[in-house]
């Protein structure tokens, strides 16, 4: 029996390539607001999402990760919004936490029609000495685990078809 919820968590598909069309606030709200309802370890709540909307900022970012990777291109796919996935390293469940928050927001993307991606490599990030300086420059104290950033905004193009399941993906017991 499929209903949207399910229809939209079988079609959500990644995207790596965006449009530099803004994404109106209402529907910015409503997949950040999707972020804070993840399930958390005991209802800590312990990650912390970053909107990154500056341009500048975006491109630092994408700098860092690409050095990281040691590729020249934009691993963020040229997407015009990051939204960046930090946990506290206090909380025993954080990347677990910030993980089921990079989810959320994936999934209220594609239910509101925007596309997104999950990219890699904030934990490197945030563990050096310049995305220290970032999360100061931020306002964001204490200690941060980079979890993921959040690749958002219009899809430029179809997004892929899924990929079919592999036969063994559950085994019943």
């Amino acid at each position: 029996m499929r209903n949207e919820t399910l229809n939209t968590l079988c079609s959500r598909r990644s995207c790596r390539s965006y449009k530099q069309d803004p994404v109106p606030a209402e529907l910015l709200n409503a997949v950040l607001e999707a972020g804070t309802y993840a399930a958390s370890g005991k209802n800590k709540q312990s990650a912390k999402i970053v909107v990154i909307r500056d341009m500048a900022t975006r491109d630092r970012l994408m700098r860092m990760n690409a050095a990281i990777m040691g590729v020249q291109h934009d691993p963020f796919y040229g997407a015009p919004l990051i939204l960046l996935v930090l946990a506290d390293p206090a909380s025993y469940n954080c990347v677990y936490d910030g993980s089921l928050v990079m989810g959320n927001l994936m999934n209220a993307a594609a239910s509101v029609g925007l596309g997104s991606c999950w990219i890699n490599r904030a934990r490197e990030e945030f563990e050096s000495d310049e995305g220290k300086a970032l999360l100061k420059e931020w306002g964001i104290e204490g200690e941060w685990i980079g979890v993921g950033h959040c690749a958002l905004g219009w899809p430029d193009g179809p997004l892929p078809a899924a990929a079919p399941r592999k036969p063994d993906y559950i085994h019943w017991v």
